[in-house]
């Protein structure tokens, strides 16, 4: 089932794809030159804001470079989710391509799907992929569940007329049963209020440790009479808890700092705690434990050890962050 329009637009390539009969120059010669570099075979990108590029938007690109080179193509998984705006891991090794008969395959780093399921396909910019909750059931039945809430949520943002029970009954819906049971985990938990996929994960390892689930997006009026919404907040415990670790303070702008300084100075006054973590600390359970009991939280339930320990390997622990 083909959507020629969305109420979500794709997302763009992060830098210009370029190719040889579009330009009339010998690319490769100034990719010999090092003025380029070669995304795929004929498409080339220039090489100063190539290496700019942060792992996941390099994979954007590299999607991006297979379209071009294969107009009919159907992207699916972390392709899918990468071209709709989802959140995606670090850099995916793999370019994910679906069609419904033939063989699977791969191929240097495209490895193709074949499903008998119909999937809704969203078509934009001449560019095929599967719809936000087609991507989130698939990406929930094959990776890891903390990953899986992530594109949940993120499917919920980009697509507004989408909740977990939808992404359930689509996930019923699949002729195959293979991740069906895992799945249901992370599509019953979606939810739009997770603003980035560190909030989606942290959440996910807070259930996992054992702690009450916190509500999300409250607001609390500053002293000054401002609102300020927090990522997290335990309201029978009265904490606040911030999934951004040192995000806020990345920017060299005085100000910036002393006013965050101010903003974090009085959510804390008169609260019964505040915890603030990173990726570093939400890809290390133990970390966030610790400063979830510094907070004054205590668990009401025993952890769960399974997903607590293969955490770490799906999120990379030795990669840069995942994008806020």
């Amino acid at each position: 089932m083909s959507t020629p329009t969305s109420a979500f637009t794709i997302a763009a390539s992060p830098v210009p794809l370029l190719r040889p009969w579009a330009t009339g120059f010998r690319l490769d010669a100034a990719e010999r030159r090092g003025e380029l570099h070669r995304v795929r075979h004929g498409v080339y990108a220039p090489k100063d804001r190539w290496m700019q590029l942060t792992p996941w938007d390099r994979y954007l690109a590299r999607v991006h470079a297979y379209a071009l080179a294969n107009p009919d193509a159907v992207f699916m998984l972390e392709s899918a989710a990468a071209l709709s705006g989802m959140p995606v891991f670090r850099e995916p090794e793999d370019v994910h391509v679906l069609q419904a008969s033939g063989t699977a395959r791969r191929i240097g780093d495209v490895r193709t799907h074949v499903s008998a399921d119909v999937r809704e396909i969203v078509r934009l910019d001449g560019v095929a992929f599967t719809a936000p909750a087609e991507t989130a059931v698939d990406i929930a039945r094959a990776r890891h569940p903390a990953i899986a809430l992530a594109v949940a949520d993120g499917a919920l943002r980009v697509d507004r007329s989408l909740d977990p029970t939808t992404l359930l009954a689509l996930n019923e819906a699949r002729l195959s049963k293979r991740g069906r049971g895992r799945a249901q985990w992370s599509l019953s938990r979606a939810t739009s209020l997770a603003e980035t996929a560190i909030e989606s994960v942290s959440r996910a390892v807070i259930e996992w440790l054992g702690y009450e689930l916190p509500e999300l997006q409250v607001e609390f009026r500053l002293p000054d009479g401002t609102l300020s919404r927090v990522d997290a907040y335990w309201r029978t415990a009265d904490v606040i808890g911030e999934a951004d670790g040192r995000v806020k303070y990345r920017s060299g702008d005085a100000t910036v700092l002393w006013e965050e300084k101010r903003r974090e100075d009085a959510l804390r006054r008169g609260r019964g705690g505040f915890g603030r973590w990173g990726w570093d600390e939400t890809a290390d359970p133990p970390k966030l434990d610790e400063i979830l009991r510094a907070a004054s939280l205590r668990p009401v339930r025993l952890p769960q050890h399974g997903p607590l320990r293969s955490l770490p390997d799906a999120l990379g622990r030795r990669r840069t962050a995942p994008p806020e």
